[in-house]
C-alpha cells in the first residue's frame, strides 16, 4: 500500500488521465482501469471486486486509488501477468507513490500507468519464413 494525496480531480486532469489510459492501451494492448475514490472495506478485496467486475478482466490492469485511506492497489488479470511481473507493479506502486507524496495524483498515476504499459506489451518476435 502506497500513501496517495486527497482532494477531487478537475475535468482537466479526467480528460488527462483518460487520454493517458488509451495511449497505454494502445502501447501494451491489454486494458486499463483506474478507481479513485474511497474503497468499501478492505481496500485488496474492494480492489478484487472491481477488477472481477471489468468486462474482460484477464487481460485488464486495475488501479485503485483510495486518498482517504491512503493506499494504492494494483489488481492484474491472468494474461496481464504473463508479461508484467509482480517486482515490475511494485515498482509502479513506488513511483506513483513518490509523486502522490507531493501531492500530485494526476502524475503519479501517470507514472505508473505508463510504466506497467511499457512492460505488460508482448515481446516482439521474428518471424522467419522457412
Amino acid at each position: 500500500m502506497a500513501p496517495v494525496a486527497s482532494g477531487e480531480l478537475t475535468s482537466r486532469e479526467r480528460a488527462e488521465l483518460d487520454r493517458v489510459i488509451r495511449s497505454a492501451e494502445q502501447i501494451s494492448r491489454v486494458e486499463f482501469s483506474v478507481f479513485r475514490g474511497i474503497s468499501q472495506g478492505d481496500p485488496r478485496v474492494f480492489a478484487g471486486s472491481l477488477h472481477a467486475a471489468l468486462a474482460a478482466p484477464d487481460r485488464s490492469i486495475l488501479i485503485m486509488v483510495d486518498p482517504v485511506a491512503r493506499v494504492v492497489e494494483v489488481v492484474t488479470g491472468a494474461e496481464v501477468r504473463r508479461t508484467l511481473s509482480d517486482r515490475t507493479v511494485e515498482m509502479a506502486v513506488l513511483a506513483m507513490q513518490s509523486e502522490f507524496a507531493q501531492g500530485n495524483d494526476v502524475g503519479g498515476i501517470t507514472r505508473g500507468i505508463n510504466l506497467m504499459a511499457e512492460h505488460a506489451r508482448a515481446p516482439r518476435t521474428m518471424h522467419v519464413r522457412p
